[in-house]
């Protein structure tokens, strides 16, 4: 049986720009993306902490450095500019690639700036039973 786990989160980012007509998908910055192992055309689930919609797009780069989060497309009616989000791209799996996993979060503060990354490890404590480590907090790499 196939596991479908979350291997890439943003959270916390800040819509910076929305526009309707615009081809549908989610800009992000591509230092951000690469942090958590984002790629260009994955899709992703999008939750509004601000108004609570939940939507379904794909991810394309926007300007490197820039710390942007544009929604296009269909996907602006569902933001106002500053609002909060989370970002999260799943997975199937097989339960025994779950070893080999490494979920990772990057927190961000009001600006879009990159305040905490860490990464989450699997570990088979017996068969059929998986434990979540601590996260490991990690560096997060300078852009360049």
């Amino acid at each position: 049986m196939r596991r479908s786990i979350m291997i890439a989160k943003l959270h916390g980012l800040r819509v910076t720009g929305a526009d309707l007509h615009y081809e549908g998908s989610i800009a992000l910055d591509p230092d951000h993306c690469e942090q958590v192992g984002l790629l260009p055309f994955e899709f992703v689930e999008i939750w509004n902490k601000t108004t609570g919609s939940r939507i379904s797009t794909y991810v394309i780069f926007g300007e490197r450095g820039g710390r942007g989060c544009m929604l296009n497309g269909a996907a602006a009616r569902s933001c106002q500019v500053g609002d909060e989000l989370i970002i999260a791209a799943r997975a199937d799996v097989e339960p025994s690639e779950l070893g080999e996993m490494r979920p990772r979060v990057a927190v961000f503060d009001a600006d879009n700036n990159l305040v905490d990354l860490h990464e989450y490890e699997f570990e088979l404590e017996r068969p059929g039973r998986w434990r979540i480590n601590e996260p490991k907090r990690r560096r997060p790499r300078a852009a360049p």
